[in-house]
């Protein structure tokens, strides 16, 4: 059965969902407590926003560390161990819920609450502060409203039953832990243990940001804090230098001499972090800093240069080789392509200038035949065709003939006359003509006395030029 009890805080109703089974335990400044959670919306789906279960991890808090929601230490302290309830809580003591839940949501991801170290730009910055990076929380921080949250206590360890973490310290006790911290990262950096002396660092960091919060800035209890910060981070950079993250390096240390010019160590740390990435003008811009800000470290800085100078030289002789190895293989490449090209698009005869040559090589053939017999009708069987083409043969003229009456095969043995072989030639007009393709034009076959010189043979062919490949073709 659920009982309702009204607590003396205004605004506050508790519903007890399942009773503890052992007596209520004592509550102090330094009490460490561990619960459960689910926060729900007021409506009738009663929306769940937050549930630590679900999660996987449950809630840690320590009593009077000033938890921005303070309400939860006034309703956890009402509870016995083992106790299940139901608060519900007036907008009055959830206006701060969406804050506190973007900060248990990144804990619960294996991010830090607190970010030690801001790398977005101005407008980054001014669009965060008007959102949470989460749209229920946005949307409950623009209109605040009544929230239900459900807690089952665990477990509570008093002040000297716990090591106690840096978040659960107060502000007296995170300064004190801060050189703790510090000694046991230098340690754990020598013996090479770099991730964890990271952790280290960080953790004294965080320490030191979150006393800083309540300073004044730029006056000098918040400069004093600076400085130790300062100190920690670069020291942080040291152990990132040695495990290869060279680009945090250069945004850490970049970030420090934005804000202080004069930090020497951090042009230092971030000049060997550019040298790693081949930046070179970027390094030597920050060792010759170095020299500006400290002239002791001459010799240091020389070394470096000398390192920094050799380890280019190497990387141009490599970038070398390998773009002379990548130009050739371009070369290669489009060497390759050119050969393929006479094979894709060769030189050809066109179907319409074959069938030409082939027309015009058949008309030749048979005028060269039917002159032929003329020529041996005419000279008788002693004379041969080249006889009566040769330049002494002179033709009888004859006039008795005349030109529309003759053909080859009414031409005797007796000398041809000049009207005679323009018979011929006229008859070999319209033989050819109606041999050749009306599309095609053939040239005028050319007599022999106006050649002077021997009819082109039957035998021969003509041939075609072939493209020829570059010799050095593969």
């Amino acid at each position: 059965m659920e009982d309702i009890v009204m607590l003396g805080v205004e605004g506050i109703k508790k519903t007890i969902l399942h009773g503890g089974t052992r007596e209520k335990p004592k509550f102090i400044t330094g009490t460490k407590v561990t619960f459960h959670f689910r926060t729900q919306l007021c409506n009738d789906d009663r929306t769940v926003i937050d549930d630590s279960k679900k999660a996987g991890m449950p809630m840690e808090m320590v009593i009077g560390n000033m938890f921005k929601l303070d309400v939860w230490e006034t309703l956890l302290m009402s509870m016995h161990i083992g106790e299940v309830a139901e608060f519900w809580c007036d907008v009055t003591h959830t206006g701060l819920y969406p804050i506190v839940a973007k900060s248990l949501r990144r804990i619960a991801v294996g991010k830090d609450p607190v970010d030690w170290h801001i790398h977005t730009c101005g407008m980054a910055n001014m669009f965060a502060y008007n959102s949470l990076g989460y749209d229920d929380l946005d949307e409950l921080q623009k209109e605040p409203q009544p929230l239900n949250f459900v807690m089952e206590l665990l477990k509570v360890q008093q002040p000297s039953e716990y090591d106690r973490e840096s978040w659960a310290l107060n502000d007296k006790e995170r300064v004190k832990a801060v050189p703790v911290l510090h000694g046991q990262g230098n340690k754990l950096f020598k013996q090479g243990r770099y991730e964890d002396a990271t952790l280290k660092y960080k953790e004294a960091i965080m320490c030191i940001k979150n006393v800083q919060t309540k300073e004044k800035a730029w006056e000098a209890p918040w400069l004093k804090l600076e400085k130790m910060a300062n100190m920690l981070t670069l020291n942080y950079c040291q152990c990132l230098l040695r495990m290869e993250e060279y680009y945090e390096v250069i945004e850490h240390t970049t970030d420090i001499i934005n804000q202080h010019p004069g930090a020497m160590k951090a042009f230092y740390l971030r000049g060997k972090a550019h040298m790693e990435v081949w930046n070179e003008a970027e390094a030597k811009d920050d060792f010759m800093r170095v020299l500006d800000l400290d002239p002791g470290m001459k010799k240091t800085i020389k070394k470096e240069l000398a390192v920094l100078k050799m380890r280019m030289e190497v990387k141009n002789d490599e970038d070398r080789l390998k773009y002379k190895g990548m130009f050739a293989k371009i070369a290669r490449e489009e060497e390759s392509l050119e050969l393929e090209i006479p094979e894709q698009i060769s030189v050809q005869e066109s179907p319409e200038e074959a069938l030409l040559e082939e027309t015009t090589e058949e008309q030749t053939n048979s005028m060269q035949t039917t002159l032929e017999q003329i020529t041996l009708a005419q000279s008788g069987p002693e004379q041969t065709p080249s006889e009566l083409l040769s330049s002494d043969h002179v033709i009888p003229e004859h006039n008795n003939y005349s030109t529309q009456n003759v053909t080859p095969e009414e031409t005797t043995r007796e000398a041809a006359t000049p009207e005679q072989l323009n018979a011929v030639q006229i008859l070999l007009e319209q033989s050819t003509s109606e041999e050749t393709s009306p599309e095609h034009t053939t040239p005028e076959p050319t007599c022999p006395e106006q050649a002077g010189q021997e009819p082109v043979s039957s035998d021969s062919e003509q041939t075609t030029p072939e493209y020829s490949t570059p010799a050095n073709e593969p």
